[in-house]
């Protein structure tokens, strides 16, 4: 048996030609025209662009949220596109993480129930050493037993980012994380997220408009019209806000 390619060893996720058309006509819309972009495996990786660039729509066409109308997208060596609707469940929920602006908490779990929630539904436990680090890690080992309507609006999104990383996901993707949240708690998850590549290996992709945030990244990636435009290696604020201000965004 021949080892695994390079590739697969080191890329958690990757594109290849990705199209994605809304709508049908001379009225369609192409909001992705044929990108191949690779993340690396244990990276953190933003995605920029000005509105209506599809970062959004990359995000969710990587993460199987959506389709693409031609193209492919590999998660490691699988690739996603043709998979069952059941199949894309279970792919999403063994082996990937999601963040999102809303919460999408449960209001009757307290937060650890919450944190819990996907293993249950998979039918597992919770391993305790790992609930203790991502807890830790998130700053909420006091707030465990109180419900979303008594935390703060930081804290529940670190309780979101905790339930995405209890699984130990293959890789985390997450969707403008901090556009809901004050400076402070926006901090703070991007704080937790960079903890999160740097301690545990883990792979993030994240879309965001915020060049702080993206400035936490080891890599941004920049989109318009629907096709790569830019890639940066740890740029920092000023050059992503250089970058951005060419693109019009």
């Amino acid at each position: 048996m021949s080892p695994p390619s390079t590739t697969l060893l080191t890329t958690a996720a990757r594109a290849v030609n990705a199209t994605k058309l809304y709508g049908q006509g001379d009225s369609a819309v192409r909001a992705l025209d044929g990108v191949s972009v690779e993340f690396a495996r244990g990276a953190f990786t933003a995605i920029m662009g000005p509105s209506g660039s599809g970062k959004s729509t990359l995000l969710h066409c990587l993460a199987g949220l959506d389709t693409l109308t031609s193209g492919e997208v590999y998660i490691a060596d699988t690739p996603i596109s043709g998979m069952s609707d059941n199949d894309l469940t279970l792919l999403r929920r063994d082996r990937l993480g999601f963040v999102f602006q809303t919460y999408n908490l449960v209001p009757t779990l307290t937060a650890a129930e919450n944190i819990e929630l996907p293993l249950r539904l998979a039918g597992r436990r919770a391993d305790p050493a790992w609930f203790e680090t991502v807890v830790g890690a998130v700053g909420l080992a006091r707030r465990l037993r109180h419900t979303p309507a008594e935390l703060s609006g930081g804290q529940q999104q670190r309780v979101a980012a905790a339930r995405a990383l209890i699984t130990r996901p293959e890789i985390l993707f997450a969707d403008e994380p901090t556009g809901a949240l004050d400076s402070r708690s926006g901090a703070e998850l991007l704080a937790f997220l960079r903890r999160a590549a740097d301690e545990f290996g883990q792979t993030i992709v994240m879309v965001t408009h915020d060049p702080l945030a993206a400035a936490r990244a080891d890599r941004v990636v920049f989109l318009a019209d629907g096709r790569i435009v830019d890639d940066m290696i740890r740029p920092g604020a000023d050059g992503i806000l250089d970058a951005m201000k060419k693109l019009g965004g």
